[in-house]
């Protein structure tokens, strides 16, 4: 084999490479056309870089401030990898499948857009919240929404709020 034929066959190897790769990124993409389209949103923002961000925000409820950290250097793919587990979660899928999202997208994608799952709703804590600072106080686990919280109780010992002749020093 001379070198012609051995350049031949690296640019044959390359292109082929290159055709596998395309096509791996078009079956993505084509996976998060239908996951789009299965929420209510627009399919062609898929193929669209930050936007296809700022979709799937949306998609599970967050802030749009979590553009900047999807865009991020370093920051990112800690907020990539919790915004494809919160996708999952609207869904009703679970964890795994969000491990899959991460190390296989092309398969777990389509897997989504294609398959049974559907869309449940945002499934960010601020959506079901009301709204991102709606409603700080609306936690079923704040301990100040208790029937037993001491500040709301009548014989409280620093008096009543809405009475300003009531308090420790007017007796």
């Amino acid at each position: 084999m001379n070198e012609y034929e051995a350049s031949g066959l690296a640019a044959g190897i390359g292109t082929g490479m290159v055709i596998l790769y395309l096509a791996i990124i078009a079956v993505w993409v084509i996976g998060m056309w239908k996951v789009f389209e299965k929420a209510g949103k627009p399919g062609w923002a898929a193929i669209i870089p930050i936007y296809n961000f700022i979709i799937l925000i949306e998609i599970v409820g967050k802030p749009m401030i979590w553009v900047l950290w999807l865009i991020l250097p370093c920051v990112n793919f800690v907020f990539i990898i919790w915004l494809y587990n919160l996708v999952s979660k609207s869904f009703g899928k679970s964890e795994g499948f969000t491990v899959g999202m991460v190390l296989f997208p092309y398969i777990f994608w389509p897997i989504l857009g294609f398959g049974d799952a559907k869309y449940l709703g945002p499934s960010a804590a601020e959506a079901h919240n009301g709204g991102f600072g709606n409603n700080t106080f609306n936690n079923p686990n704040n301990p100040f929404n208790n029937p037993n919280n001491p500040f709301n109780n009548p014989n409280n010992p620093f008096g009543n709020k809405q009475d300003p002749n009531n308090g420790p020093g007017n007796v």
